[in-house]
């Protein structure tokens, strides 16, 4: 096999190995935050990972946008002070 071939299929092994992780094995324990609306339940993750952070539990008056918004802040401000 030519070497371009092989090292072709090297990046992309690398690639999809990159693609797959199971952000489960990154989480944390949950965490609540408190917004004007009430408590937003944050499911975090490792601070490299501040763009899996999500709301698992919302108050009914926010949005699943707005809480997810939450706990990405959550998760940067999390990151910022370390």
């Amino acid at each position: 096999m030519p070497a371009v071939k092989i090292g072709a299929l090297l990046v992309t092994t690398a690639f999809l190995s990159a693609c797959s992780q199971d952000p489960r094995s990154y989480e944390t324990t949950p965490v609540e935050v408190k917004t004007k609306q009430g408590t937003v339940v944050c499911q975090l993750y490792t601070r490299e990972r501040v763009l899996w952070d999500r709301a698992i539990d919302r108050p009914s008056s926010m949005s699943v946008r707005a809480a997810d918004d939450v706990c990405r802040a959550e998760g940067l401000r999390r990151k910022n002070a370390a």
